[in-house]
């Protein structure tokens, strides 16, 4: 089940950065503030809160102290955990 979970994390992640190619290639074809421009911000900002909400549940999930579990954080769980910090980093409000 943890596997799965984290290749959902995954599969979240990838359509994420499809739909952040997307916009670029509309902005390097001069298609900015057009209505498909908008529908894919749209949905960019509606999969980045899933990968967020996902990624929070995954960290409450491996460091909950109410539970007593050892479990490893395997490459994948690193890369998601990694991937997830630099997002946070790139997407923070300024204040």
């Amino acid at each position: 089940m943890y596997h799965v979970y984290l290749k959902s994390i995954i599969f979240c992640k990838i359509i994420l950065i499809l739909l952040i190619l997307a916009e670029v290639y509309l902005w390097i074809k001069g298609k900015k503030e057009t209505e498909l421009d908008k529908k894919l911000q749209y949905f960019k900002s509606k999969v980045e809160n899933v990968f967020k909400i996902l990624m929070s549940l995954l960290l409450v999930f491996l460091f909950n102290p109410r539970t007593d579990r050892s479990i490893l954080i395997d490459y994948e769980t690193k890369l998601l955990l990694c991937l997830f910090g630099i997002i946070l980093l790139i997407t923070m409000k300024q204040c």
